[in-house]
């Protein structure tokens, strides 16, 4: 019984051992006595204890790596700090496994050399305003050269780019300069269309004025046009009454002397009698002694 305990205890043991189970977005590598045997993608799988063994255990996800400041000089000999973020996916595991000792360390000093060798290229003003193609070169180089680890690198950042403290120094006061600049535009356009609506707003209250001071003079010419017209209607209403009322040649004459009455009750020294009239004489006569009746009054 006992041997049969320890045989049912080796097998248990045996069967244990032999099963394995790979996670989702992970790579186990497998050797058989030393030498690559194959991998093994998520799943269940059996193995020979003692005879195969998991070499490597290798995550397929992406990978983000934030390397540290890399010291790097410019092609107008500026120094400066550049630091990286690059994303990464493993492949091929046992690319990965066998193709680099310590994989991570490689990717950093190739995006170190890379880096050193694209900014050497450029100007100081060339890489502060060319972020984009500094990552598209290194992430060209960097994919290419880690082909062979069963890397595929999917996109490179260039984090930070610290110029020295005298460069700084320089850009900030340019920027100030650049900035007061600007204020000094944004407040002389300001001044200029102030300037230009007021204008506007005279020009505009002028014309109004000069509306209104026309339709004042045209209402006023409307009136004393109106008033003529009544005068003159009042007049001809008179004489057509007279026409109506058939006046005779008394009543005419009648009329007659009170107009030359109302003249002759002016100012005037000079008295000019139309010579249309009848007896000329008499009225005269009766406009003297009009004349004589006045002064007594007087």
């Amino acid at each position: 019984m006992d041997v049969l305990l320890v045989i049912l205890i080796l097998v248990v043991a045996f069967i244990v051992l032999s099963i394995k189970i790979v996670p989702q977005a992970k790579g186990y590598v497998i050797e058989r006595i030393g030498s690559y045997y194959k991998t093994w993608n998520n799943g269940l799988h059996f193995m020979i204890p003692f005879i195969d063994r998991i070499s490597n255990k290798v995550s397929l996800k992406e990978i983000v790596k934030d390397f540290a400041p890399q010291p790097v000089i410019t092609k107008d000999n500026v120094t400066m700090q550049i630091d990286t973020v690059v994303y990464f996916q493993i492949t091929d595991p046992k690319l990965y496994t066998y193709g680099v000792d310590q994989p991570i360390n490689a990717i950093e000093n190739l995006t170190a050399t890379t880096l050193r060798n694209i900014i050497g290229e450029l100007e100081l003003d060339q890489t502060l305003t060319s972020r984009d193609i500094i990552n598209s070169k290194m992430r060209s180089i960097l994919d290419e050269a880690t082909d062979p680890w069963g890397i595929k690198v999917n996109r490179v950042e260039v984090k930070n780019i610290i110029p020295p403290r005298d460069i700084q120094d320089a850009m900030e006061k340019q920027m100030r300069a650049e900035r007061e600049r600007r204020e000094k535009i944004l407040q002389a356009e300001g001044e200029k269309k102030s300037s230009i609506l007021i204008a506007e707003g005279e020009k505009e209250s002028a014309i109004l004025r000069a509306e209104a001071k026309k339709e004042a003079q045209i209402k006023v010419a409307e009136g004393e046009a109106e008033a003529m017209l009544k005068l003159k209607q009042a007049e001809a209403d008179g004489i057509r009454l007279l026409k109506d009322a058939q006046a005779d040649t008394s009543v005419l004459t009648l009329k007659s002397y009170e107009t030359l009455a109302k003249v002759a009750d002016g100012q005037s020294t000079k008295i000019i009698i139309p010579s249309e009239l009848q007896n000329v004489a008499n009225i005269a006569t009766v406009i003297s002694e009009m004349l004589k009746n006045d002064k007594k009054q007087k």
